[in-house]
């Protein structure tokens, strides 16, 4: 696959984003970063936009829940997707400032020449991070998969975890049918019995198992990491006011991610209003999704490396990446206060 096909798949949908980015005016640039910035150089937060990529359940659900949305000395917009890869291509474009994926898209933006990088971690739990059959499937060890139809967003951090199934069953992808569907178009798929499998994570997994009647054949333990990555713009981490109000949402993130950990059922019934899962999906998906913090450290570049030199040994990327030179440090000192 060569660069400029990556950048095409992912195209349209950032220029979708940026039609609706420049239709509702949450635009910013110099002009808007100059007017933030006081005579001596401080920052006037409430005249700052921060533009946040989510995802369905994701961070305007979890802030809300966790009471961090509210007096916020600044704008916030969000714009909402179904998986990592196209919301990293809307950043890449301008317009978005961040958002939050998982360990596969930053890898696959870097890729694709993305001017991206990683500012703030944590890390999930595992066993929502699912490999599903049907309940009724003659597939009972990953090895079975060969041959199969599998389901899974491309570039997602499911797609990660698929690869690293087959792996250690001595498969490739070149062993089975890759399905790419978004999860809502794949959970549709699976129900109506056209996919043998499907990689994906909560609370689409606990959806699945919940309506579609599903199986874990295995879930992310000992394969993948849980990764939930704050990726940000080059150009908003160089504006000084985004920076700012970017760091202020960082410190609310966090003790968001740490509120809900410690209040799984709370957290499960905004959830659930949010997204419209039934409330024991959601309950079980907040369970699942428990966060621990962690620095953007040498530990998290070495598996975001392991990541990429994996994708690029099935020529699923066109090139070598160092994630190294993806990553920005300087939210590190961020500490959750209770």
């Amino acid at each position: 696959m060569t660069i400029g096909r990556l950048r095409t798949l992912l195209a349209g949908v950032a220029a979708l984003v940026l039609t609706a980015s420049a239709a509702t005016g949450c635009g910013g640039g110099e002009d808007a970063q100059n007017a933030a910035i006081r005579q001596d150089g401080s920052v006037d937060l409430s005249k700052v936009t921060l533009r946040i990529g989510d995802q369905k359940g994701g961070q305007q659900a979890l802030l809300t829940a966790a009471g961090e949305l509210g007096k916020l000395p600044y704008k916030v917009t969000w714009n909402q997707f179904t998986s990592g890869p196209p919301l990293l291509e809307a950043v890449n474009a301008g317009a978005l400032d961040f958002g939050a994926v998982g360990n596969t898209p930053p890898v696959f933006a870097a890729a694709a020449g993305s001017k991206i990088k990683i500012a703030a971690a944590a890390d999930l739990g595992l066993t929502g991070q699912a490999v599903l059959v049907p309940g009724n499937s003659a597939i009972k060890a990953p090895a079975d998969l060969k041959g199969k139809r599998i389901g899974v967003a491309k570039g997602s951090s499911a797609h990660y975890h698929l690869l690293a199934v087959l792996k250690r069953a001595g498969l490739g992808f070149k062993d089975i049918q890759p399905q790419y569907l978004a999860p809502p178009d794949a959970l549709a798929a699976f129900s109506q019995g056209r996919l043998d499998a499907w990689a994906v994570w909560d609370p689409y997994t606990a959806q699945g198992q919940s309506q579609a009647g599903a199986r874990v054949l295995v879930d992310g333990r000992g394969y993948t990491t849980g990764y939930n990555l704050i990726v940000a713009a080059e150009k908003a981490l160089d504006d000084k006011a985004k920076t700012a109000a970017l760091r202020d949402y960082l410190a609310r993130q966090r003790r968001a991610l740490v509120w809900a950990a410690e209040h799984p059922e709370k957290w499960g019934e905004v959830w659930a209003k949010d997204t419209g899962l039934p409330l024991p999906v959601a309950v079980q998906a907040a369970r699942r999704r428990a966060a621990s913090l962690i620095k953007v450290d040498d530990a998290l570049v070495r598996h975001e490396q392991q990541v990429a030199d994996t994708f690029l040994g099935e020529k699923l990327i066109p090139g070598k990446v160092e994630m190294a030179e993806f990553v920005d440090r300087r939210f590190n000192d961020i500490e959750v206060s209770r």
